[in-house]
């Protein structure tokens, strides 16, 4: 019998044993890449919080184990002629987990909700092509006023700027799923705690013990809860996705949701189709501060840019699990323009070439290695990330670059990266919430403080993206998108490394896990194998 046959076997014993009576429960035990910052829907931005979120809640539109946009609280919609107004019909039986019905109120209080800057959401823009929401958003009008109303209880509204090609996909993300707003009444923020929590999805959350694990059960109140085959979830924080892999070899988790890229050989001789890799909609990139000298200069930011080898990258340090990145816009995105698409112009040029004309760039800004700059890396805890800074770091020192490190864990990385900014260069990752340029392009906002890690500042690359979303024909929209897209890789106020791939170690127990663009996996549609 081949080795990984047997491996294969002794963790499927190994995972039997471990378990024990929960595996006959239905017991879930998941890998996550960390803990949440937050398990409030308005306040979240990170895949961890998704994760958990469309496990616990259900929007109007969901996505189902292969990604494709599905009702949720919603049977049916329509829409009119202009594409401007939605009408969404909600299932009579949707029910919170406390027994309350859920009705279109409950969207028209969760949608003003997250719109009230009061609420301090990060993410909000991301619903504004909802009519009124981003003046709402930015204090100039009354939430009352945004473009939501229930007609009934069964029947909701929704009011847009103008026609929105993706709006379905919109709802699919986290920020559109609903509050119970009864408990956000009562709780207010503490609304997310274990004992106070009430939600509408498949899953209610027991409990949550930090740098430990989440636990949630079965809403017996969902309205398919009939075909909710695993009882309860347990997601397990791994920072260091080594020890993920080493939980999964050892029994302890059914699936880990990343993958130490120099083990991913190893991995794949050993277990064969339990590695998953796939396609994902995402960027892996550099967020340069340039609101911070000598950053502010576009030459130094196209310098650092030019010197990265990313065929380097790809292949040795993430194994071939991802594709060398000239763009900030990843290929194949819906609404674009295809082979034509903008990508740095010198991404033919030879690495001789890129690094010549690099240090010319340097010299002209008044810096090299007889006047260094200094500069420090900030990232994520992950030895991918680890080993993708270094080698960076040596790549940059042909510009007589010096660096140095800040490692901090996810959540306080990322907080620091919305708020603080206080960043020479740092490490971020975008997946797309939905198939759009728009989706990444929105990022580098002036006024999207939140996700505009470079700290970017241009009128008329944001005129442009204001311009396209006034623009109802796509392939002129797709032309306006691109001339942003142009203008940002010449400002280079973010570095693109690489296009993600999903990486994912998925146990022969875990039935009905599909390999899809946007990686998600929601529990509800899996089940365990005894």
């Amino acid at each position: 019998m081949p080795r990984s046959i047997l491996r294969t076997a002794a963790l499927t014993s190994v995972l039997a044993l471990t378990v024990g009576a929960a595996a006959s429960a239905q017991t879930y035990f998941r890998g996550s890449d960390g803990d949440p910052e937050t398990l409030d829907q308005h306040k979240t931005s990170t895949v961890v919080e998704a994760n958990l979120l469309r496990d616990m809640f259900e929007g109007l539109v969901i996505y189902d184990s292969e990604a494709n946009v599905i009702p949720g609280v919603a049977t049916e919609w329509a829409t009119s002629d202009d594409g401007t107004v939605w009408t969404f019909t909600l299932r009579e039986e949707a029910r919170w987990s406390n027994g309350d019905p859920v009705v279109a109120g409950d969207f028209v209080y969760s949608l003003q909700r997250i719109m009230d800057p009061a609420t301090g959401a990060k993410y909000a823009n991301i619903l504004y092509p909802i009519q009124n929401a981003a003046a709402i958003n930015s204090g100039e009008m009354e939430k009352e006023e945004l473009g939501v109303r229930a007609i009934d209880d069964q029947t909701l509204e929704i009011t847009l700027e103008g026609p929105t090609p993706f709006f379905l996909e919109l709802l699919t993300h986290q920020t559109g799923l609903p509050v119970h707003p009864a408990s956000v009444e009562e709780h207010g923020n503490d609304f997310v705690l274990p004992e106070n929590h009430v939600s509408n999805g498949a899953y209610t959350l027991e409990s949550f013990t930090l740098n430990d694990r989440i636990v949630l059960t079965k809403n017996e109140e969902f309205h398919a809860a009939d075909s909710v085959e695993i009882e309860r979830v347990e997601f397990l924080p791994f920072e260091d996705r080594a020890t993920c892999v080493r939980g999964w070899e050892a029994g302890e988790v059914h699936s880990c949701s990343d993958l130490p890229a120099e083990d991913i050989p190893r991995l794949e001789a050993e277990y064969g189709d339990a590695v998953r890799i796939a396609p994902y909609l995402g960027v892996y990139y550099y967020g340069i501060n340039s609101a911070r000298e000598p950053f502010d200069d576009p030459r130094i930011r196209q310098a650092l840019s030019m010197v990265i080898d990313r065929d380097f990258l790809a292949e040795e340090i993430f194994s071939g699990t991802m594709v060398p990145a000239y763009s900030w816009v990843p290929p194949g995105i819906g609404n674009y323009l295809g082979d034509d698409a903008p990508s740095y112009e010198w991404s033919d040029m030879s690495m001789l070439d890129r690094e010549d004309a690099a240090i010319a760039l340097m010299e002209e800004a008044g810096y090299g290695p007889d006047n260094p700059i200094e500069i420090e890396i900030s990232y994520n805890t992950s030895e991918n990330h680890r080993n993708a800074a270094t080698a960076i770091a040596d790549m940059w020192s042909i510009l007589g670059v010096e660096t140095t490190y800040n490692v901090r864990d996810a959540s306080a990385h990322y907080a620091m990266l919305r708020d603080e900014k206080v960043h020479d260069v740092a490490r971020a990752g975008w997946i797309g919430d939905y198939s759009d340029p728009q989706n990444f392009l929105f990022l580098n906002r002036a006024d999207n403080p939140g996700f505009n890690y470079g700290n970017y500042d241009n009128p008329e690359y944001d005129g442009l993206l204001d311009q396209a979303g006034e623009t109802t024909d796509l392939q002129e929209r797709a032309q306006i998108l691109g001339q942003a897209e142009e203008i940002f890789l010449a400002d280079n106020p973010q570095i693109p490394l690489l296009y993600y791939s999903s990486r994912s170690l998925v146990s022969d127990a875990l039935v009905g896990w599909e390999d899809n663009i946007q990686n998600v996996h929601p529990t509800r549609f899996m089940s365990i194998s005894e």
